[in-house]
């Protein structure tokens, strides 16, 4: 019998590997995350995290806005480059930037759909 702890984690890992190749696929493509194909695989991804419950309050793992773009910026070393430009007195090296963006768009798209999904009981 597999250990649900296990499960959940493998699964939360798995979403997380999606949107981090999504958002590489865009970045090389030099596409935003708001345009299809990316925005539906994105939301996609959004639904399965609300469905496991990843976006509850003290979630483990933790996909709220967040707690995902931690773990991306965590995966992408982007407070060490930002650190090293700053302590350096130098600009973010292009790709980093590009990243930084990135991660910025899926934030907020990640918000705003928090936000719609929980108050959709209130409109409907």
């Amino acid at each position: 019998m597999p250990n649900p702890t296990s499960t959940r984690q493998s699964l939360a890992t798995g979403l997380i590997d999606r949107v981090d190749a999504l958002a590489a696929d865009a970045l090389e493509a030099g596409q935003p995350l708001e345009v299809d194909p990316y925005h539906s695989q994105l939301f996609e991804a959004f639904v399965t995290a609300e469905g496991a419950g990843y976006l509850e309050e003290d979630s483990d793992p933790d996909l709220s806005a967040d707690g995902l773009c931690r773990v991306l910026a965590q995966r992408w070393g982007l407070a060490d480059a930002t650190r090293n430009s700053f302590e350096q007195q130098t600009r973010l090296p292009q790709q980093q930037l590009a990243r930084m963006r990135m991660l910025w768009s899926l934030m907020r798209m990640w918000m705003e759909w928090s936000y719609a999904w929980k108050r959709w009981s209130e409109f409907h």
